[in-house]
Parts: C-alpha cells; sequence; structure tokens
C-alpha cells in the first residue's frame, strides 16, 4: 500500500509540472508581447510579454481579434508576431477581452 502511495504521488507531482508550462497572472489590463505558441484545436496561444511574462490566453466567443482595424480569425495568429492584448483577470484566470495583431 505505501508503494502505491508513493506511486500515486510521484505520478501527481509530475503532471503538475507538466501542466504548468510556467504561466504568470497579470493584472487587468492592456500588454504588447509577442506570440509564443499558437494551439488552434483549443483556440488558446501564449504571450510572452515586453517584460518577460508568460500569458496563457484561452478565446471565448467575446474575444475580438483584429488586424489593421478589422476583425481576423483565430487562424491568422502565428508564432512570432507582435500582439497587443487586452486582458480581464479572474480569480488565478486571464481572460482576453481582445488581441490585435500589430504586424
Amino acid at each position: 500500500m505505501k508503494f502505491f502511495k508513493t506511486i500515486l504521488f510521484t505520478f501527481s507531482v509530475l503532471f503538475m509540472v507538466a501542466c504548468g508550462e510556467g504561466t504568470d497572472v497579470v493584472e487587468s489590463g492592456t500588454y504588447q508581447g509577442t506570440v509564443k505558441e499558437v494551439e488552434a484545436e483549443k483556440t488558446e496561444i501564449y504571450v510572452t510579454t515586453d517584460d518577460n511574462k508568460t500569458l496563457e490566453l484561452y478565446f471565448t466567443d467575446a474575444t475580438k481579434l483584429t488586424k489593421n482595424g478589422e476583425m481576423v480569425d483565430f487562424s491568422m495568429l502565428k508564432e512570432n508576431q507582435k500582439v497587443e492584448v487586452t486582458v480581464e483577470k479572474t480569480g488565478n484566470r486571464l481572460d482576453p477581452i481582445s488581441v490585435k495583431i500589430m504586424e
């Protein structure tokens, strides 16, 4: 039984480490940065801000994605693009209100 608990604990720790991709929670506001990763199947992006924080952003139906002032599809997002994001902090989660592709 002790062996089973040890194995369970080890897998739990590994799972938490693997899932916590080192993201940061910031205050509500507008931030500029670079798209680090795009996960299209989850409509999720990771943005590295100019002050070196990593934001994990899951798009919602209300998230506005724009380029040159016009609404664009999520497929327009690419790694290494410069973006400006406006987020709302809800607990330990960041809700993207808007994402503006800068280039």
